[in-house]
């Protein structure tokens, strides 16, 4: 009998304590694209930001932190079931995550609706930037047009007369080369959107080796970059045309698989692994001894995502089911960045510093995005004097 009423008094206790434990306890839904094509982004970003959880003893101001990870496969419908299925059934404080802007644009609904917080670690939709914006969405990254539109000023100030464009034909990538354009204003050689996920560039590199233009400027990430890299090297067009694209182009999630083909090109970006400062330094060295190589931008985005959200629960003393207060202390953006200093625009979009590099190897078998310039300074995106934030 004592025994028997000892393990009832234990039950009973264990009982008792689970709201506390409960109360202890920071939710988090993590989507990304980890399988596929792109499925070499959106694991990175799931690096960066388990990493970024690590460094702070896997907890987020204090707060135990339960990762929920779902897979898009690259499909806006499948995110928007994993979001809804997050916020309804798992019951998850926040959305993070989210590597394609097609999905972020399915996933913003439900979000809104359950009056949840999206955190994007990657693609900045236009959309949200602008007449869309809401109170519920929280760039960690950029939005799309930032990085393109640097290297439409550098193009410019280089007096490069005719460039060719290439990107995907998805949201950011028509986002891309709309930024790149209202930067430079030089003749357009040709403008070419391929099917999202496309293999096969034979006929695309023809018509481009035909234009013959000063420079090309090209938008593929993941296996797309990788498939675009290997043929425009193969058909001979390195020696021929000068090549320029956004650091997602040219990357450490791409450069293993293309290898020297892609030295010598030029990216625009808003972080290098070189950036001068202590916290980029810690998070540079924390994960290459994690995986054994520099991470790329996605995993620097993941990385400060984690870091703002820890320092947000901080400020709010832990109360994270006040979700006004949450977004108010994100708005606030004051957290330890490894772009030196973080500071968001009144449409929740960073206002950043953007960034010329140059793929080089290191002598030791890699590859290093060796920090050239500063192309664009506090840079602000196009469309945030047309947000008004409604509560």
């Amino acid at each position: 009998m004592k025994r028997l009423s000892l393990a009832c008094c234990l039950i009973a206790a264990l009982s008792m304590t689970r709201p506390a434990l409960a109360a202890g306890t920071i939710k988090i839904g993590f989507i990304a694209t980890l399988s596929g094509a792109q499925g070499v982004n959106g694991q990175e970003l799931l690096d960066g930001f388990k990493l970024g959880l690590a460094m702070h003893g896997n907890k987020l101001g204090g707060l135990e932190a339960e990762l929920v990870i779902g897979d898009d496969q690259s499909r806006p419908d499948i995110g928007r079931q994993l979001a809804e299925k997050m916020l309804e059934s798992d019951k998850v404080d926040l959305i993070t995550g989210i590597n394609q802007s097609n999905v972020v644009l399915a996933i913003i609904k439900p979000v809104i609706d359950a009056k949840s917080i999206l955190i994007g670690q990657n693609g900045g939709p236009s959309q949200l930037a602008g007449k869309g914006c809401t109170p519920y969405f929280f760039s960690a990254s950029w939005q799309n047009d930032g990085v393109h539109e640097a290297m439409g000023q550098y193009l410019q100030q280089q007096g490069v007369k005719r460039v060719y464009l290439m990107a995907p034909n998805y949201p950011a990538g028509k986002d891309g080369l709309a930024g790149f354009k209202r930067f430079y204003k030089g003749e357009i050689a040709g403008e070419v959107y391929t099917q999202f996920g496309q293999v096969d560039y034979a006929a695309e590199i023809a018509e481009l080796r035909a234009r013959k233009p000063d420079a090309l400027y090209f938008f593929y990430s993941g296996g797309m970059g990788i498939n675009f890299l290997k043929q425009f090297s193969q058909a001979g067009l390195r020696q021929e045309i000068p090549l320029y694209g956004p650091s997602y182009s040219i990357d450490q999630t791409i450069l293993p698989g293309v290898g020297e083909a892609a030295v010598g090109a030029y990216a625009s970006a808003f972080w290098s692994s070189q950036l001068d400062n202590a916290d980029n330094k810690a998070f540079v060295e924390a994960f290459r001894r994690a995986h054994g190589r520099l991470p790329a931008a996605y995993a620097a985005q993941a990385y400060d995502a984690a870091s703002w959200i820890d320092a947000t629960v901080t400020a709010i003393g832990g109360k994270i089911d006040d979700k006004q207060a949450f977004r108010k202390a994100l708005e606030a953006g004051r957290f330890p960045s490894v772009r030196g200093g973080f500071r968001l625009n009144a449409n929740h979009f960073p206002i950043e510093n953007f960034y010329l590099t140059q793929i080089e190897t290191d002598g030791k078998g890699g590859f290093v995005d060796a920090l050239r310039s500063t192309i664009l300074t506090d840079h602000a995106d196009a469309y945030a004097g047309e947000c008004r934030m409604r509560p």
